[in-house]
């Protein structure tokens, strides 16, 4: 299958910074119709105004996936302006980087709701217009958290097994409707994320400098969604874990709990 991204209605969220923008402004250079939705009205309002002024048929709605009636707004403000909708890109997320018995319940239910439970209930509102549209899909970007749980992410590890597990499933649900499922499984990408983390005690040296940029893992998104992938794992850091961790299993986790006692070591 090749699809077509041109003419097509697309909802993104998370769309103001990082990935999201990238992915905004690759979806338009392909000619696609985005809706773009996040928490923060004032970036979202100034991508919408860059995008249009490089004719971009853009909306900017402002969203908090965590709220039903936001959700609900934000399907309906997409129907509404497009007339339908064709590709549903569950972008939006939270990380928290510390060690679980430091945590919190509050900080472990706010990775889930913006993770896991906006994405798939924004994905419950959207099936009905999906099924509708043209070479629909839903896109769900993960984490290679999401392959292998990593230590000091253990709610952000959780909440993006949850997503790729729902992805699976969907993907057999929702073949009787003709809407594709994607799942997208990036490994370190500098975009940002970093600034926004719920926690920040974590002591591993993250070097996002090196990761990815945001326009590469869009380029590769878009190709991925034009070409069905069902997955994808992005970048040379997450197949390396990825493929080490599915062959030599126990070795993976002996070498991170090492890892771990060294870093904490009195």
């Amino acid at each position: 299958m090749s699809r077509q991204l041109s003419g097509r209605r697309v909802i993104l969220t998370g769309a103001s910074g990082g990935i999201g923008r990238a992915l905004g402004t690759g979806l338009v250079a392909s000619g696609a119709r985005v809706a773009l939705a996040a928490r923060s009205a004032e970036k979202l309002n100034a991508l919408a105004d860059e995008l249009r002024k490089a004719g971009g048929d853009v909306i900017p709605v402002p969203t908090d996936i965590t709220r039903a009636e936001d959700r609900q707004r934000l399907v309906e403000r997409a129907v509404a302006a497009f007339g339908g909708l064709d590709i549903l890109v569950n972008n939006a997320g939270v990380g928290s980087w510390g060690h679980f018995a430091d945590s919190t319940e509050a900080i472990c239910r706010t990775v889930m709701e913006v993770n896991f439970f906006g994405p798939i209930e924004l994905t419950r509102l959207a099936v009905p217009h999906l099924t509708r549209g043209n070479e629909p899909a839903v896109v769900n970007v993960t984490s290679m958290c999401g392959r292998k749980g990593m230590p000091a992410w253990s709610e952000y590890s959780a909440s993006k097994f949850a997503l790729v597990g729902m992805s699976e499933a969907w993907r057999g649900e929702f073949a009787r409707f003709g809407v594709d499922v994607i799942t997208i499984v990036p490994g370190l990408t500098n975009s940002g994320f970093d600034k926004n983390w719920l926690r920040t005690d974590g002591r591993a040296d993250l070097r996002f400098a090196d990761g990815m940029t945001p326009e590469y893992l869009a380029e590769k998104i878009l190709a991925a969604v034009r070409a069905n992938k069902a997955e994808l794992v992005v970048g040379s850091e997450a197949r390396r874990l990825l493929r080490f961790n599915r062959f030599f299993p126990r070795l993976t986790n002996w070498l991170l709990a090492r890892k771990v006692k060294k870093l904490y070591a009195k």
